[in-house]
């Protein structure tokens, strides 16, 4: 029997203020000695009085007028009681029935609600080994002792969670959508979203049906990458798919994902779940968001990642996968655009194969000698005008594509302008006839195997020849200028 998935995504990530949510204490991610962001508000002292955070809720707006949803006139924070040793004050703020954000779309998923929260603290379980010694010194006794540490850094920082509508069918959707909504947080500067640092959570609900009804869901945990959620769910599906066809029924329950046995396991079955009894929050008053400048907010919406890669398909000639490629980031993605801005003739624009050369110098060397040297683009020392002086280097011939990848490298050490570098380096592309033509007669006469060879027809002697003049000028010959010369020598021309 064919079963359907659906799958609804519910995902958390961190926001990039200068402070906490309710408190003034630091926003601060790198922080690393515990507990030294922390103060009574976040620390849930008793007679302690939040104040929301205004930064945080003009970006939580900002999201929710990138993916087109409705912001409605007064919103509000909720209590979300639990207990939890990393919930000081036995409560979250969160919102309930009033988020800050209704409906939305994203890749063709529909979006249920955009709110905002805090963060809780972080546990952190220690294990030892410890020799006791008995009080009359006769034995040692070898002891196993844990303990559970609670860092409050993150207690309190602003939290956005995004909920869909279960309108996603595969894991490889999911995934897509989680990646997009990623990029869009990073393209409007709200968060890093970086998963690996806990600053974006994936959780997933998945259910399976032989028909179009829903099956009875289940929500997926502890999902800490992209990979993670692309596994977890498929093997989520898998696993309802086999319980359906044994004649049994999926339980409603909450798992986690074992990423080390590639597995999910039972966390929590729907008796156990928490009656989380929200109510309003008493210490903050409601959010009315007509005192909130929408229109400002909207005019810093920058170009958003779908329409940017669109338009370098359109403008630039770029394949759908080079524009993908030079979106993923949104600072390669303007150094492209004023690399090919400064290639542009005045009033005009850059021609086709400059394009295509400062696609393939970005992608392929610059990002390239980035990842070596663990440089982001917009720290290195090479600009786009610099850059796109190289591309005109390399497009008139004047270098060869060797000699450009050595002064790039000597670009990225000084920030020199790449024609200082060629005079200083002398890696000029030597492209006259008479200078070269001595150089070609005096190989063809040190290897006359090689010439017999080209003369019973194998072409890869010319290639031979052609590779010791490139070696003799150390790079800097013009290769077609010498095939040329080479087939003039070689057939007494």
């Amino acid at each position: 029997m064919q079963y359907k998935p659906t799958i609804g995504l519910e995902i958390h990530a961190e926001l990039k203020t200068r402070t906490k949510m309710f408190c003034d204490c630091l926003n601060d991610p790198e922080e690393r000695h515990p507990n030294a962001n922390v103060c009574p508000i976040c620390t849930g002292h008793p007679g302690t009085l939040p104040t929301a955070n205004r930064q945080a809720i003009e970006a939580v707006l900002k999201v929710g007028m990138a993916l087109s949803g409705e912001i409605p006139q007064f919103s509000k924070f909720d209590r979300k009681n639990y207990f939890y040793p990393d919930l000081p004050k036995g409560y979250q703020l969160s919102q309930y029935d009033l988020p800050l954000i209704f409906g939305g779309l994203l890749r063709g998923v529909r979006l249920r609600r955009i709110h905002l929260e805090e963060d809780t603290g972080r546990l952190v379980h220690q294990t030892s080994d410890k020799q006791l010694t008995t009080n009359d010194q006769s034995s040692v006794i070898s002891h196993k002792s844990s303990v559970s540490l609670v860092d409050y850094n993150r207690s309190s920082v602003p939290l956005m969670e995004l909920v869909t509508e279960p309108d996603i069918k595969n894991a490889e959707q999911a995934v897509e959508f989680a990646r997009e909504l990623q990029l869009i947080l990073r393209y409007l500067g709200v968060s890093d979203a970086d998963m690996e640092k806990g600053q974006m959570r994936v959780e997933a609900n998945v259910s399976v049906s032989p028909d179009e009804t829903l099956g009875t869901k289940v929500e997926l945990k502890n999902i800490a990458s992209f990979k993670a959620a692309h596994d977890a769910i498929n093997y989520e599906i898998k696993r309802q798919e086999e319980v359906l066809s044994s004649g049994k029924k999926v339980i409603q329950e909450t798992r986690g994902w074992d990423d080390a046995h590639k597995k999910t396991v039972s966390q929590r079955v729907k008796e156990e779940a928490h009656d989380y009894r929200y109510f309003p929050e008493p210490d903050l008053p409601p959010l009315d968001l007509a005192g909130f400048d929408l229109k400002k907010l909207k005019m810093e919406i920058p170009e958003l990642p779908h329409i940017k890669r669109q338009r370098f398909a359109k403008e630039y000639g770029l394949t759908p996968e080079q524009a993908e490629i030079l979106v993923i980031e949104r600072a390669t993605a303007q150094f492209f655009e004023e690399t090919i801005s400064e290639l542009a003739e005045e009033g005009g624009v850059a021609k086709p194969d400059q394009i295509k050369l400062a696609f393939n110098y970005l992608n392929s060397d610059l990002r390239g000698l980035l990842m070596e040297k663990g440089m982001k683009i917009e720290e290195c020392k090479v600009d786009p005008e610099n850059f796109s002086d190289l591309i005109i280097l390399v497009a008139e011939k004047k270098v060869s594509s060797r000699a450009a990848k050595d002064i790039l490298v000597k670009m990225l050490e000084t920030g020199l302008d790449p024609r200082e570098i060629m005079k200083s380096e002398n890696l000029s592309q030597v492209s006259d006839e008479s200078s070269l033509r001595p150089l070609a007669e005096k190989i063809v006469s040190e290897n006359p195997k090689t010439v017999e060879d080209f003369k019973k027809g194998k072409e890869n002697a010319l290639q031979f020849l052609l590779g010791k003049a490139m070696a003799s000028l150390k790079g800097a010959g013009n290769p077609a200028v010498l095939q040329k010369i080479f087939r003039d020598v070689l057939e007494g021309r």
